[in-house]
């Protein structure tokens, strides 16, 4: 009877643990609009996003495709690590250096893709606060 017990207390332990770890991917949202500027409503497009490290325009370290349908207001959401990639997004090494993102759109819906432009990614306050509670010197809640 101990065993069952014990065995069922370590399945449900392990189980629990899983739901405490940090999602493999992150948000992305914009706005998308042709080339004169006009905003696609409820439009299919496609769109490529690019990791590069080190600058803009440095070494591609991930690469995926995605093929959304804007909304009303011509918004897509999207989920990087979720997309159709041939890369594995586990692989890149977040600590080591600057990371950039390019966005390429297809307005058609294709996979003739223009690049828009490339920004740096920045930490969120979700990641500013997982650097410290690791090591006990992340706030305490009272």
């Amino acid at each position: 009877m101990k065993k069952i017990l014990l065995s069922i207390f370590t399945i449900a332990a392990m189980a629990l643990s899983t739901f405490g770890q940090a999602p493999e991917g992150f948000k992305y949202q914009a706005v998308v609009r042709d080339a004169g500027n006009a905003i696609l409503v409820n439009r299919a497009v496609g769109i490529q996003l690019t990791i590069q490290q080190g600058s803009a325009g440095g070494t591609a370290v991930y690469t995926e495709t995605f093929a959304p349908t804007t909304n009303a207001y011509g918004l897509v959401n999207l989920e990087i690590g979720t997309g159709t990639t041939l890369d594995d997004f586990t692989t890149i090494d977040w600590p080591n250096g600057s990371y950039f993102i390019e966005t390429a759109i297809d307005a058609s819906g294709g996979s003739n893709y223009s690049v828009m432009g490339t920004s740096q990614l920045m930490s969120v306050p979700y990641a500013l606060y997982a650097k410290t509670s690791g090591n006990g010197v992340g706030t305490s809640r009272t």
